[in-house]
């Protein structure tokens, strides 16, 4: 059970991890996303799934699925900012010429390696940012970017370290927009995210750097149910506060998907409306627009990589199951 065996998806190739309780379906040619957890204790999807009709829409908006990364994540005024006396111009990818969700879309990745073991299993992929001329149009500095997602048991890990090849300091920001599926039944699930305040948006929809209190949203400290829920919210991890997010169903089955607190500041919960289908749980390393704000990397989580060197960082997706005889 603890192998990973191939597969495809609308003709592009797949990599699956098994084991006993999930399989873990992996698309590396097309922006190295997580596309499927399938648990099998309950033969249940834990994420949104594009379904094979979804390609078009996959390919325009990939972050609609899964478990994709932001690259960098939310959106960025003008898609414009400076750094260090350096100008970058990102795509104005919004109704209101703003930019969205990163250079990070279906670029595709080479898998480098397969491990299979007593304790699990694990691909690697990597991506050179430099493959891709319309990413250094508006990043231009070389990334090295290498994953790997690790599968053992009921416990998915991805490890991401991130090299700058180039030869002046970058600003750096990632996030995830995971897909959780709550079935149509969301009065049945209870979110618990440790947070100390929520983010103020302008008209854009913009991060201002300013904080405001959490007011009823205070209830996501001890547990909130999901029913009547309408979220667009983005979140700051307050100081000392876990990076770890508890989503919960009513019969004691759930998950907890957990973030590297060195680097991971702050959360978006994301319902696309009222709360039905889906909860998006979003960890991000940097607050939207960071790089124009005044607020300094302490508050933004801007992360500064200098020349040659690397950053590594964890999420960690642990299911739960009512009782351990699983």
């Amino acid at each position: 059970m603890k192998q990973v065996t191939k597969g495809q998806w609308n003709g592009y190739d797949t990599y699956i991890l098994h084991s006993r309780e999930l399989e873990v379906t992996l698309l590396p040619s097309l922006g190295n996303n997580v596309i499927s957890i399938l648990d099998h204790t309950l033969n249940r999807q834990v994420v949104r799934r594009p379904d094979d009709n979804d390609l078009e829409f996959y390919l325009q908006k990939p972050y609609h699925f899964g478990m994709p990364m932001l690259i960098p994540p939310g959106r960025i005024r003008g898609g414009h900012f400076e750094y260090e006396g350096r100008s970058y111009q990102f795509d104005r990818n919004t109704a209101g010429d703003n930019h969205i969700h990163g250079l990070h879309r279906t670029q595709s990745w080479r898998v480098s390696d397969i491990e299979e073991d007593e304790e699990g299993c694990a691909v690697t992929s990597e991506f050179l940012t430099s493959d891709d001329p319309h990413w250094m149009e508006q990043f231009p500095a070389p990334l090295k970017l290498e994953m790997t997602l690790r599968l053992q048991g009921s416990k998915l890990t991805q490890h991401l370290k991130v090299t700058h090849l180039g030869d002046h300091p970058i600003p750096f920001g990632i996030g995830f927009h995971t897909w959780f599926l709550l079935d149509g039944q969301p009065g049945e699930w209870t979110l618990t995210l440790p947070v100390s305040a929520e983010y103020a948006l302008d008209k854009d929809l913009i991060t201002t750097g300013e904080l405001l209190p959490l007011g009823p949203l205070d209830q996501l400290n001890q547990g909130l149910n999901l029913a009547g829920t309408n979220f667009d919210t983005p979140l700051r991890i307050g100081e000392g506060q876990p990076a770890e997010a508890l989503l919960m169903r009513s019969d004691g089955y759930g998950l907890k998907y957990s973030a590297d607190p060195k680097y991971y500041k702050h959360w978006v919960l994301y319902t696309k409306g009222e709360a039905d289908e889906f909860l998006c749980i979003e960890p991000y390393t940097w607050l939207p627009d960071a790089p124009n704000l005044a607020a300094g990397p302490d508050l933004t989580g801007l992360i500064r990589i200098e020349p040659k060197a690397s950053v590594e960082m964890d999420l960690t997706l642990d299911m739960i199951y009512p009782s351990e005889d699983h």
